[in-house]
C-alpha cells in the first residue's frame, strides 16, 4: 500500500471517528430535556480547534442532526420535548406511545428524520453551486442588505415581540464592532483591554451564553429531579406498508424544512409547526391529528432535519447564517481560517465536496447510531441534574481555557451568561443577538467597502435589480412583524375588557 493510499485510509478513519463522536453528543444533548443542540456544538466548539477543518465541520453538523432528532425521544418517551424543536412532536408522539408503543413513535421519528435531512442534503448538493456562482455576481451593497436581510428576518419571525428582538440585535451589533476597525486598524469599544483587540473571544461568547446560562436555569428548579422511562416496547419497529403511509407527510416536511430553513433567522422552531399544520391540512383523517397519528410525527420530525440542509445553503454560498447553530458552527470557520460565502466553492471546492458527501453519511450514519442505542439513550434520560450541571460547567470551563488559555475569556463567559440569564428572564432573543454578532463584520465591511468604491454615493444600495428585491422583502417582513404585533395587542386588550 502506498503512501497515498494510507493517507487517504487516515482521513477517512478520523472523519468517521469525527463524525461518530458528534452523532452520540449530538444525540446525548438533544435528548436530554434542558440542554439541546446548542449547547451540544457549543460544547464541541472548543475541541474542532485541534482538529483539522473538514473533521471539525463535520463533528459539529453531525451534532446539529442528531441533536434535531434527538428532542424527540424525551417528547416520545416522557412527554418532555428535549429541545424546542420537538414540541410538534409531542402533540401525536407522546399519545402513540402510551396508545400503542414507544418503539413504535420512536420509529416514525427517526425514518421521518433520516429521510428529511437526506432531503436537505440533496438540496444542498444540487443548488450550492448555482448559487455559489449567482453570488458572485453580487456587490458589496447587496452582501449589506443580505446581511440586513436576515436580521429582519429575526426581529419579524424569532422572538414574540419584535422590539425586544431589534433591541437584541443592535446589542449584537455593537458587540461584533469590538476589536481593531477593519479599515483604520485603530482598536475600538475595548475598554483599553489588549485581550479585546481581536473582539470578543467567540467560544467564550456561545459557551456563556448558551451552555453556562442553561445550568443556572437547572440549578434553579429540583436539581435531583428524574423521570420514569417506560421499559416496554422500547425497541423501534416500523413496516415498510407504515413507511409508505406516511410517504406523503414525510416530502411536505422535508420541503418546508429546506424552505424555511434557507430564511436566515426563522430555523427548525418555525418549520416544525408549519409542517405539522400543513401535514394536518393534507392528512385524510384529521380527526386523529392529537391523537397519536403517524403524520402528526413525521412531518415536524421531516421538517426539523430537511432544515439543516436548507440552514447551510446560504451558510456556505453567501456567509449568512441561516439559524443560531450555523452562526455557532461559523466559529469553526473562523477558527480554521475559512472564509464561508462565494469564493468558498471556487477557493475550496475539496473541502465542500467533503462536506457535502460527510453530510449524506452523517445522515445515514444517525440512522444506524439512533437505531442501535436509542434503548440506551432512552435510559440516560434518567440522570438528574445534580450530575448534569457539573458536568455541563467543568465541560464549559475546560473549553474556554483551552482555547487561548486566557483566564480574561473565563470572566468574559461568566459576564455574557449573567447578560443570557437576563435576555431569558425579560424575553429578549439570545437568537437575534448571536446573529447580530456574526453577521456584523459582513455588515459593515461589505456597506464600507461599497461606500468607498461609490465615493460615499448612498445611491449605491438601490441601483441594482437585485437591491430592490432585497428591500422589498424587508419592507415586507417589517409589515408582517408591525401587523403581527398589532393583532396580539389587540387580542390581548379584548382579553382583558371580557
Amino acid at each position: 500500500m502506498d503512501l497515498l493510499a494510507q493517507i487517504d485510509l487516515w482521513v477517512l478513519g478520523t472523519g468517521l471517528l469525527s463524525i461518530a463522536l458528534g452523532l452520540l453528543v449530538g444525540l446525548f444533548f438533544g435528548a436530554m430535556p434542558g440542554l439541546g443542540l446548542t449547547i451540544a456544538i457549543t460544547l464541541l466548539l472548543p475541541l474542532s480547534y485541534s482538529m483539522s477543518p473538514v473533521n471539525a465541520i463535520l463533528m459539529l453538523l453531525a451534532a446539529y442532526q442528531a441533536a434535531e432528532y434527538a428532542g424527540s425521544i424525551s417528547a416520545i418517551t416522557l412527554g418532555i420535548p428535549g429541545t424546542v424543536m420537538a414540541a410538534p412532536i409531542l402533540q401525536d408522539g407522546r399519545p402513540m406511545a402510551r396508545n400503542n408503543s414507544p418503539g413504535k413513535a420512536l420509529g416514525y421519528s427517526l425514518y421521518a428524520s433520516v429521510f428529511g435531512g437526506l432531503v436537505g442534503a440533496a438540496m444542498l448538493i444540487l443548488f450550492s453551486q448555482p448559487l455559489s456562482r449567482f453570488a458572485l455576481t453580487l456587490g458589496d451593497s447587496e452582501f449589506f442588505l443580505l446581511g440586513l436581510l436576515g436580521l429582519v428576518a429575526v426581529t419579524s419571525f424569532e422572538a414574540a415581540d419584535p422590539l425586544k428582538a431589534l433591541i437584541s440585535i443592535v446589542l449584537g451589533l455593537l458587540v461584533g464592532l469590538v476589536g481593531l476597525d477593519i479599515i483604520s486598524g485603530m482598536p475600538r469599544l475595548d475598554f483599553g483591554i489588549p485581550q479585546l483587540f481581536d473582539g470578543l473571544s467567540l467560544i467564550a461568547l456561545v459557551v456563556g451564553l448558551f451552555a453556562l446560562s442553561e445550568a443556572y436555569f437547572m440549578m434553579a428548579g429540583n436539581m435531583c429531579a428524574g423521570h420514569r422511562v417506560p421499559s416496554e416496547n422500547l425497541r423501534i419497529t416500523l413496516t415498510w406498508r407504515e413507511m409508505r403511509d406516511s410517504g406523503k407527510a414525510a416530502i411536505t416536511g422535508s420541503g418546508i424544512g429546506v424552505a424555511v430553513g434557507i430564511l436566515p433567522g426563522v430555523g427548525s422552531t418555525v418549520s416544525g409547526w408549519l409542517a405539522y399544520s400543513a401535514a394536518r391540512k393534507l392528512s385524510k383523517t384529521p380527526e386523529l391529528f392529537g391523537k397519536g397519528s403517524p403524520d402528526g410525527i413525521v412531518a415536524p420530525d421531516a421538517a426539523n432535519n430537511a432544515t439543516v440542509g436548507g440552514a447551510l445553503l446560504p451558510f456556505l454560498t453567501l456567509g449568512i447564517p441561516g439559524s443560531a447553530a450555523i452562526a455557532i458552527i461559523s466559529g469553526a470557520f473562523i477558527i480554521h481560517g475559512l472564509q464561508p460565502g462565494p469564493l468558498l466553492a471556487r477557493n475550496n471546492p475539496e473541502f465542500l465536496n467533503a462536506i457535502f458527501l460527510g453530510f449524506v453519511v452523517t445522515t445515514i450514519g444517525m440512522f444506524f447510531v439512533a437505531r442501535t442505542l436509542n434503548t440506551g439513550f432512552v435510559r440516560l434520560l434518567v440522570t438528574p441534574n445534580v450530575v448534569l450541571v457539573p458536568f455541563v460547567i467543568m465541560l464549559s470551563i475546560l473549553g474556554i481555557f483551552t482555547f487561548r488559555a486566557e483566564f480574561f475569556d473565563l470572566w468574559l463567559a461568566l459576564g455574557i451568561s449573567m447578560l443570557a440569564l437576563a435576555f431569558r428572564k425579560l424575553d429578549y432573543s439570545i437568537v437575534g443577538f448571536v446573529l447580530a454578532v456574526v453577521l456584523a463584520p459582513i455588515i459593515e465591511t461589505s456597506f464600507r467597502r461599497a461606500l468607498v468604491i461609490a465615493d460615499g454615493d448612498y445611491t449605491v444600495f438601490i441601483q441594482r435589480p437585485i437591491s430592490a428585491v432585497l428591500i422589498a422583502g424587508m419592507a415586507v417582513l417589517v409589515v408582517y412583524a408591525t401587523l403581527r404585533t398589532v393583532r396580539r395587542d389587540r387580542a390581548m386588550l379584548n382579553k382583558k375588557e371580557a
